[in-house]
């Protein structure tokens, strides 16, 4: 049970940080540097954490492991924010959110497991709802639609990508510290780089390092969730239901951004709430 409760709280965390990166591409923020104070601030956080509790002990297979999927999951988001520029919120994250499918298939055939019927068609409820909520039977106008489609395309590989590796590294129990530290840590070393122009002048980016800061702290708490619900529970289970942020996006967009819901997300919000009580059966 507490490793479901964990993956719910990693969407939960997912998915406020997808709004806030959508809130921060139409304040027209600099995405890198929201990006670079996130992981510098997570990577302290976990490595002070780790000091304290004495339990980082260096390996060099989990570390490159760790820092792998962090330069990952950094350019997926840096791809996501692109996209949320380009998009609505609500359908960008949905499609994005589709990164399940690569996971569960990558992860059934690389980590084989029993997986009962039940399960399976949650899962598969959950992929179909992520369609019907991304669905447009008119098509809308869209400014560069190609850049928001091949962005969207490259944040669903980047992240699905992640979720593999990091499957990976539980099944080969490394270190959920180690891989923190050094996911956080390879993170910020890529993003310094890629924002090295950025860094002399990085304190007038006042409102990019509180959200930042922000962000920082809740990828801290749903990373360390995310790795717990894979070394507990069952990943074709479990990457499906992370996925859920996508609704917490929607959500989101209603509210703060005033984006409409049409009845066929409504339709695939439900379906996914029972995809989520399938996989739970």
């Amino acid at each position: 049970m507490l490793w479901f409760l964990a993956a719910l709280g990693t969407a939960l965390c997912f998915g406020v940080n997808n709004t806030l990166f959508k809130w921060g591409a139409q304040q027209h923020l600099n995405k890198v540097c929201i990006q670079l104070f996130f992981y510098w601030m997570s990577f302290v956080l976990i490595l002070l954490f780790t000091f304290i509790t004495g339990n980082f002990k260096f390996h060099l297979l989990p570390i490159l492991t760790g820092a792998l999927i962090g330069i990952l999951n950094a350019n997926g988001n840096i791809q996501m924010s692109k996209a949320f520029e380009k998009g609505p919120a609500s359908i960008t994250s949905t499609i994005i959110a589709m990164n399940t499918v690569i996971v569960v298939i990558a992860t059934s055939i690389l980590f084989p497991q029993s997986i009962p019927l039940t399960n399976w068609i949650g899962i598969f409820v959950i992929i179909f709802a992520t369609i019907i909520i991304q669905y447009q039977p008119k098509k809308v106008t869209m400014v560069d639609y190609k850049i928001w489609i091949l962005s969207c395309c490259l944040a669903l590989i980047s992240i699905g990508t992640v979720g593999v590796i990091m499957k990976y590294g539980t099944y080969e129990h490394y270190s959920f510290m180690e891989m923190l530290v050094s996911m956080y840590g390879g993170g910020a070393v890529y993003l310094s780089f890629l924002a090295r122009k950025e860094l002399k002048k990085s304190l007038t980016h006042k409102i990019e390092m509180k959200i930042g800061i922000l962000v920082g702290v809740l990828s801290t708490i749903g990373y360390s969730c995310y790795l717990f619900a894979l070394k507990e529970g069952p990943s074709s289970v479990v990457y499906p239901i992370i996925s859920l942020n996508c609704v917490v996006v929607l959500i989101g967009s209603l509210i703060i951004f005033k984006e409409k819901l049409k009845r066929y997300q409504l339709v695939g919000i439900i379906l996914t709430l029972c995809g989520v009580i399938l996989t739970k059966i």
